[in-house]
């Protein structure tokens, strides 16, 4: 058996090809995917956080990333490979996370990543190369049930770490060829044992940043981007008003606005204000106060069923509406069209167009899709 390795050049997707590495029956290939250039947007250099080696650092797939997963390979002595990417990426991943947020979503390109990137073109390399599946070091862990033949998806031990909430647009097929060696292991452990294979990444920190956004700024991106394409930011003014429509203020663009965002309105008033809506049809960033953010029911498109859920069921299940949100129990009805309706049993907070829901039993994902309407 042959397995490839997601190589990010980090701990974690290192760690994972080192406890692989050590098994005498699999081979192992590394893999590392080159998915943007990001010395491309000459606009947003000053806005990076620089490394030693004078490179970007704080992100993923940096430069300095490729070189650690190189060192990575080499110390742990697998075959090791940089596989180019960045049309694909671009066209899957860059083009969706603008034209979103320009429409007032807020995307997670992780997650699409993951999905259209890693388990999709990755793995069609990996078998290319003859390899059988394809490992990462997401924090995650996977069964196959034996009486059904499905395979079922799981929030990894650690739930600090857990990162089960990215993965819920994998397939059946794309989990057949999965595997994450991690999902057992504390944060700790991963760390010992990179220090105990002598890992030249075993101290590295974690990325936090996207890896195409300099030091999390996703609107000076979106300009410098459009810029490069040969346009600009639409003049996209419209008002912003209160939950009864009055007017407040005006705002230059629904890409500078996210639901529960309080600083940054431009509005002088004697009470705290949230963003609450973003009203794509109208324009209108719609603000209200704090309890105006809580509400009950949402719909979800495109939704993944990792469990064998028919069109018209009604299942209860817990639900995430972002990474760190603790999943809260709800009502939710599959739909013909690829939807599903999500009734919880309380209103949760800043429920947000664009960011994924993920339907959890237990430990267990059912399914997932993106948020469309909340109400």
């Amino acid at each position: 058996m042959i397995t490839a390795v997601a190589m990010s050049g980090g701990v974690d997707s290192s760690a994972a090809a080192a406890l692989l590495a050590a098994n005498a029956r699999p081979s192992v290939v590394g893999l590392t995917m080159q998915l943007w250039n990001q010395r491309r947007l000459p606009a947003l250099q000053g806005l990076e956080v620089i490394g030693p080696s004078g490179h970007a650092s704080g992100r993923c797939c940096s430069l300095d990333d490729v070189y650690d997963a190189r060192r990575v390979a080499h110390v742990l002595g697998i075959p090791y490979y940089v596989v180019n990417y960045e049309s694909r990426f671009e066209d899957d991943v860059i083009r969706p996370f603008v034209s979103r947020y320009l429409a007032g979503e807020t995307p997670i390109p992780c997650s699409l990543c993951n999905t259209e990137i890693k388990f999709e073109r990755l793995v069609t390399t990996a078998l290319e190369i003859g390899a059988d599946r394809l490992a990462t070091g997401h924090y995650a862990r996977l069964l196959c049930d034996e009486r059904t033949g499905r395979y079922r998806l799981f929030a990894a031990r650690d739930r600090a770490k857990d990162q089960s909430y990215f993965l819920f647009g994998l397939t059946q097929q794309q989990l057949a060829r999965a595997a994450f060696p991690l999902g057992e292991l504390t944060k700790e452990q991963v760390r010992a044992i990179a220090r105990e294979r002598r890992l030249p990444v075993a101290e590295k920190p974690e990325s936090q940043e996207i890896c195409f956004v300099p030091a999390g700024s996703y609107r000076d991106f979106i300009a410098a981007y459009l810029a490069e394409q040969g346009g600009a930011l639409p003049d996209r003014r419209g008002e912003i008003v209160s939950r009864d429509g009055r007017p407040l203020g005006e705002h230059t663009g629904l890409h500078n606005f996210t639901v529960g965002q309080r600083k940054g309105l431009g509005l002088a008033t004697g009470s705290p204000l949230y963003v609450i809506e973003l009203d794509a049809e109208r324009n209108r960033v719609v603000v209200g106060c704090k309890d105006d953010l809580y509400r009950r029911v949402c719909r979800v498109r495109q939704v993944n069923w990792i469990r064998d859920v028919a069109s018209g069921e009604v299942l209860e299940a817990q639900v995430k509406i972002r990474h760190k949100h603790v999943a809260a129990p709800a009502r939710i009805e599959s739909r013909a069209n690829g939807e599903a309706m999500v009734a919880f049993a309380e209103p949760q907070r800043a429920i947000t167009p664009g960011q994924a829901a993920v339907f959890y039993d237990g430990d267990e994902v059912v399914g997932g899709g993106w948020i469309a309407e909340a109400r």
